[in-house]
Order: structure tokens, then C-alpha cells, then sequence
């Protein structure tokens, strides 16, 4: 059975279920990051806690546990149940246990709620990939994936802006931003279709995937290590920045926002043009492009005794991932066979996650020893290094 794909003659936006799949991937980017600008507050309001210190800073990549977890195994319920049930699930539980932070009464259970947290996201990913997988093929596809991108980003300016401000009032307030998210089940509930199943004997595409060949395994397994770290090197930004404004002696909540929103214009602008850019250039040219970028955006963040560059630096941070990313969702669906995306989308998702819970426990013996300044030029450094990497992957094909 073929994918659901109609030829059209609109832009694939104006499909009422990639409005739908778009929705669901602003929610992604509330995960992790709304608390972000509430981090310090949120210290000081359980300094009671000898572990406070360490559960605040945990609270942003909490999520990224359970995801890192529960992803696989979802894939494989969303191949064999279903994605519908899942994604609308997966919101639900993303309300309840975003928002209860707001209510919850010490570090520990709100540390719990996070977890929760993790499993709805976990449920919506992947049941989001999957779904773009099914419904779009081809230019369709880059672009929605380009699109997801902006989605993320400019739905993360919007909801990360508001906790900032929030987070000036009480340290409490940004968690009531996760009940937003109610708004968008009733989209989801019209146009997220479950696709049809291949048949029992399976089609062509089935049984090619089934001749013995898992020739596509070795490359996912490639491309989501790849992944995991991009996102950990990006999540420095919202597990670090308030800390380290703070440090520089900013006021931290608001200047915290206002850098994590200059980072979401930046991605999502970027992520509008990704599918005109991916055409004219290809994948590894938008990688290579990507990582410079973010490279020269952390080499600037140490000099931030004045605005400009600490603007610039996320400015670049924000365009260098937002070149990046799609590729990831794009090469992925390309590589799994159908019956087989709701696992290739599992683990994509798990290995965004791991690399965002990995950043804090990573970082912070590098800020230990060298502080921010040591830790944001090593990962310039790093960056630098897959730059060349991914240029020396490039000369080798183009001379194979």
C-alpha cells in the first residue's frame, strides 16, 4: 500500500494535518526549555533542599531521561497499534504533568512530573515522525520537516518569552505556560488521521524491507549518534545561559529569555528556508554550513560584556541548528521502510533527548575546570572539528 500522498498544487502548510503534525512539534521545543529563565528562582525557593543546586539544573533535561527511554519502545507500538491514539495521548499527559509544577510542593516531586513530562513527549514525537512519514513524500516531506523546525522555534519564542516574564513574577508561574498546549487538541483530533495499514502479504515496498536486507540500519545508527550530539552541544544554551548571565551579572530572567527568543527567530526563520536550501545544496553542504555557523556563535559568547555579541552569538547558535536538524527527521524516513518508521522515529527521538540530558552532566565538570569561557570555546573547537568532518565525508564521496 502506498504512502498518503496526494500531488497538490498548495503549499503542504495549508494541509490540515501538517497544521496538525506542526502543532504538535511547538510542543516539543515546551518540553525542556519554557523553565528555563525560572532555573535561579527555582534554587533560591527550595534552598532548604541540600540538593538544590543539582535538581534545578536537572529540571530542563529531565524530560530527556524518560524520552531517551520510553522512545524505542513507543516506535514499536506506533508500528504495530497505531499513531492516532498515541500522538493524542501523548498531548493529554503533556498538560497534566507540564503543568503540575505549578502546584506540586518540593524539588523531588516537581523532578517527578518532569520525568512524566518525558513520556508524553516521547508518545508525540514519535508518533509525529512517523506521521510525516505516511502522509508526505518527496519535496513535501523536506519541506514540512524545514517547517517542523520554525514551528518549534517560533512556538518556543512565543511560550519561553512569556516564562521569562513569567519567571520575573513568580518562579512557579512558567509552568502554568504547559496548559497552553490544551488549545491544540482539537486540531489534532480532526485531521490527525490514522493511516491505512499495509496488508498482511505486505506490498512492495513491505517486501523489499523484508528480503533480509537491514542495510539501513548501520546508517540510522550513524545518523542518530550524530544527532545526539548536535543536541547536546545545542542544549548548553538553555541548561547554562541563565547561569551564566547571571554570573556576568545580568539580570538573569528576563536576559534569559530575550537570548533563548533571539535564538528561536533565528531557527525559525532558517527553518523556512530549509527545503529551498536543501535542493540547491544537499544535505551535507546544510551540515557543514550548520556546524560553522553554531562554532562561530559559541566562540562569540565569551565576550559578552556587551549586548551585540552575546545577540549574535544566539542569532548563529539558533541558524546553525535550524540548518542542521530537519536533515536528521529527513534522512531518517528516507532510510526506514514504511512499516518500520514508527521505530526509525523512536529512536531519532530518543537519541535527540539523550544528547539534551547528557549536556548538563557533561558540562558541568568542564565549567568546574575552565568555566564558561574554557567550556564555550572547547565546543567552538568541537564544532570546528565536525566541520571538517563532514567537508572531508564530502570530498570522499565526490572522489568515490
Amino acid at each position: 500500500m502506498a504512502d498518503i500522498h496526494v500531488t497538490r498544487e498548495r503549499p503542504v502548510w495549508q494541509d490540515g494535518r501538517a497544521v496538525a503534525l506542526l502543532m504538535a512539534a511547538m510542543l516539543t521545543t515546551m518540553a525542556n526549555a519554557t523553565i528555563s529563565p525560572a532555573l535561579p528562582g527555582l534554587e533560591r525557593l527550595f534552598a532548604d533542599d541540600p540538593n538544590a543546586a543539582m535538581l534545578t539544573r536537572l529540571l530542563v533535561p529531565a524530560p530527556s531521561l524518560s524520552v531517551a527511554l520510553c522512545a524505542p519502545f513507543a516506535g514499536v507500538v506506533a508500528d504495530r497499534l497505531g499513531r492516532r491514539a498515541m500522538l493524542l495521548a501523548g498531548v493529554i499527559l503533556f498538560v497534566i504533568s507540564g503543568s503540575a509544577g505549578f502546584i506540586l510542593p518540593n524539588l523531588p516531586t516537581i523532578f517527578a512530573s518532569r520525568l512524566a513530562l518525558g513520556i508524553a513527549v516521547a508518545l508525540i514525537m514519535t508518533a509525529q515522525t512517523a506521521l510525516i512519514g505516511d502522509y508526505f513524500t518527496g519535496e513535501d516531506r523536506n519541506a514540512l520537516t524545514g517547517l517542523q523546525i520554525s514551528a518549534r522555534n517560533f512556538g518556543g519564542l512565543v511560550f519561553i518569552s512569556l516564562a521569562g516574564w513569567a519567571a520575573a513574577t513568580s518562579p512557579r508561574l512558567p509552568f502554568a505556560v504547559y496548559g497552553l498546549a490544551a488549545v491544540v487538541l482539537p486540531v489534532m483530533w480532526l485531521f490527525a488521521i490514522e493511516p491505512p495499514r499495509p496488508p498482511a502479504s505486505g506490498d512492495a515496498e513491505a517486501a523489499d524491507s523484508r528480503d533480509g536486507s537491514r542495510s539501513w540500519l548501520l546508517p540510522l545508527a550513524l545518523l542518530v549518534a550524530l544527532q545526539a550530539m548536535t543536541n547536546m552541544i545545542f542544549f548548553l544554551m538553555p541548561t547554562q545561559i541563565a547561569f551564566f548571565l547571571e554570573a556576568q551579572g545580568y539580570e538573569s530572567a528576563i536576559m534569559t529569555g530575550t537570548v533563548l527568543g533571539m535564538l528561536m527567530i533565528s531557527g525559525g526563520c532558517f527553518g523556512l528556508f530549509y527545503s529551498r536550501l536543501q535542493r540547491l545544496s544537499g544535505y551535507g553542504v546544510l551540515f557543514a554550513l550548520g556546524y560553522a555557523a553554531m562554532a562561530l556563535g559559541f566562540a562569540l559568547l565569551p565576550h559578552t560584556a556587551a549586548i551585540a555579541p552575546l545577540v549574535a552569538a544566539a542569532l548563529l547558535i539558533g541558524a546553525g541548528y535550524a540548518l542542521v536538524s530537519p536533515s536528521f527527521v529527513a534522512l531518517a524516513l528516507n532510510l526506514a521502510p514504511r512499516q518500520s518508521r514508527g521505530l526509525a522515529g523512536g529512536i531519532l527521538t530518543a537519541s535527540i533527548f539523550i544528547g539534551q540530558f547528557c549536556s548538563p552532566l557533561a558540562s558541568a565538570p568542564l565549567i568546574a575546570a575552565h568555566g564558561y569561557r574554557g567550556l564555550f570555546e572547547g565546543t567552538a573547537l568541537l564544532l570546528a572539528g565536525m566541520v571538517v568532518l563532514v567537508g572531508g565525508v564530502m570530498l570522499f564521496r565526490r572522489s568515490a
